[in-house]
């Protein structure tokens, strides 16, 4: 093989797919790589058809799919093996399914050589046992399992979309305002004229580094970590816990509409910020800062939604100081942070405008995970004759 990188630059007759490309029992093609011609010739034999089945033997194991018409004929990784389907009465797409289940799933695990890096054999592939119903409830099975499977696909779409929608919502209510009045220049780029642009400084009732004590499993107070922060609100799941005396929790306790902002992590994570609005006894761990602002000034999820803007978490990452794996921005220097600050009334609108977004994005993230569950479920009940595929209500499923 030649040496030195054995991809092209762009785009050439010779896609590859690696283990990384794998999704949904299909391919993203979002990142994909082009072998350069020289050296797709010494590996053409690594080509696999839109009929064969996938499955990864190394790194991600046990990870199985079909490949998209767009990429017949394209090099498949040596970290995964092709499956030629040649009997007539296997439909692929079903041994694809089967694979991907949890009763083959916990067999293929089961079958891997334990060595320095972990191997799927090919000849413990070849001894898996495959349960065949006749072709016709294969192919049954195939059409249900698809309806549910592009269900989920189109939610992550929705997602995807949506998700755009509120960056360039956000982008465009923190810069030209809701009624695209005229702007003016600041040193944090253009803003409405009516708006102030101040440090952060002005606007806080308090910014308090939170507790050192290490959290457990068990425990009086629960323990908010960055772990805790999920897009832009604080969720209570997977939580630790905390013994401290009353007075410790007196200070260190968390109050609703109060931000919780990631002062010390990676630099992709630092700057990252949530608001509180849950029931219950909370404190927080010591690399957040709780921010209080003075609300009748500064709405709390108007800041929320100001930090959490692309822009503004690109100057937040600027501020932060830097050491080899973590960077840090210091409750001062986030004092001294300028941010824009329309009039209370304005600040409102911004914010029910924002939140009408996520409402949308949270409908589609509860439809995904619905229908995630239910391809799960479907696809186990199946694969075991749990349920017979004949005997679900197809119309209604389609219709979900």
């Amino acid at each position: 093989m030649p040496k030195g990188d054995k991809f092209a630059d762009g785009p050439t007759p010779f896609p590859y797919i690696r283990v990384t490309d794998f999704a949904g029992f299909g391919v993203d093609l979002s990142d994909l790589r082009y072998l350069r011609p020289d050296t797709q010739a010494f590996i053409k034999r690594y080509t696999i058809s839109t009929r064969d089945v996938y499955i990864s033997i190394a790194g991600s194991i046990g990870l199985t799919g079909m490949i998209p018409r767009e990429l017949e004929g394209a090099n498949l990784t040596e970290n995964a093996a092709k499956l030629v389907i040649t009997a007539p009465e296997v439909d692929g797409r079903f041994l694809m399914y089967f694979l991907g289940s949890e009763t083959a799933q916990k067999e293929i695990l089961s079958q891997t050589v334990k060595n320095a890096q972990p191997k799927l054999a090919l000849a413990r592939i070849s001894s898996l046992r495959v349960p065949l119903p006749p072709t016709e409830e294969q192919q049954k099975i195939v059409e249900v399992l698809g309806v549910v499977q592009r269900g989920i696909e189109q939610q992550e779409r929705l997602l995807a979309l949506t998700a755009e929608l509120k960056k360039a919502l956000l982008h465009k209510l923190f810069t030209e305002g809701l009624r695209g009045e005229p702007q003016k220049q600041t040193e944090i780029g253009p803003v409405p004229e009516n708006w102030e642009v101040k440090p952060l400084s002005d606007y806080l009732t308090e910014a308090q580094y939170g507790i050192s004590a290490k959290g457990a499993e068990t425990g009086r107070y629960a323990v908010l970590r960055m772990t805790n922060q999920q897009q832009g609100k604080i969720s209570g799941a997977n939580l630790q816990y905390v013994e401290l005396t009353p007075a410790q929790f007196a200070k260190s306790r968390v109050e609703r509409q109060d931000i919780l902002f990631n002062r010390t992590n990676s630099l992709e994570l630092v700057g990252r910020t949530a608001i509180f609005d849950l029931e219950g006894d909370f404190v927080f761990a010591s690399y957040l800062i709780r921010l209080r602002t003075d609300s009748a000034r500064l709405r709390p999820s108007f800041l929320n939604h100001y930090f959490n803007c692309d822009e503004t978490q690109v100057r937040l990452k600027s501020i932060a100081t830097r050491a080899v794996s973590q960077s840090n921005i210091s409750a001062t220097r986030l004092r001294g942070f300028a941010i824009p600050v329309p009039l209370p009334e304005d600040q409102d609108e911004i914010v029910s405008n924002v939140e009408a977004v996520d409402r949308k994005f949270a409908v589609h993230r509860r439809k995904q995970a619905a229908l995630t569950d239910l391809f799960r479920t479907l696809l186990h009940q199946l694969m075991t004759a749990q349920i017979r595929v004949h005997d679900l209500e197809w119309p209604k499923l389609e219709d979900s």
